[in-house]
């Protein structure tokens, strides 16, 4: 009867050594899905998204550009939050310059 409660201590305190095992592989695991998810989601996002911000800090007058809407146009004029666009002969508009995501010009495009 002695070796049977003895046992069943053992096997008591092993059940909680294998759940606190379990514990830590699944943090580890959890921890493991979010570097995963850093390198191939979060950090490609925040790098194309420090480039368009430098693009659109470089614009200026010539640009041949296009905007988030599908706007085809030339830069005429650039302020600190709009750009002047000219869309046809005589034909302009104002933009802000967050919706311009694109450079068209020929040397963007070789």
């Amino acid at each position: 009867m002695e070796f049977i409660t003895l046992l069943q201590a053992q096997a008591a305190a092993g059940g909680q050594a294998g759940a606190a095992n379990s514990s830590w592989s699944m943090w580890i695991m959890l921890i493991l899905i979010f570097v995963v998810m850093w390198f191939f989601m979060i950090r490609p996002q925040r790098k194309q998204q420090k480039e368009l911000q430098k693009f659109r800090e470089g614009l200026k007058k010539g640009d041949k550009v296009v905007t988030i809407g599908g706007i085809y146009g030339t830069v005429q004029e650039v302020k600190e939050k709009t750009l002047l666009l000219e869309v046809d002969s005589n034909v302009k508009i104002r933009v802000d310059k967050n919706s311009v995501v694109k450079d068209f010009s020929e040397a963007a495009q070789q």
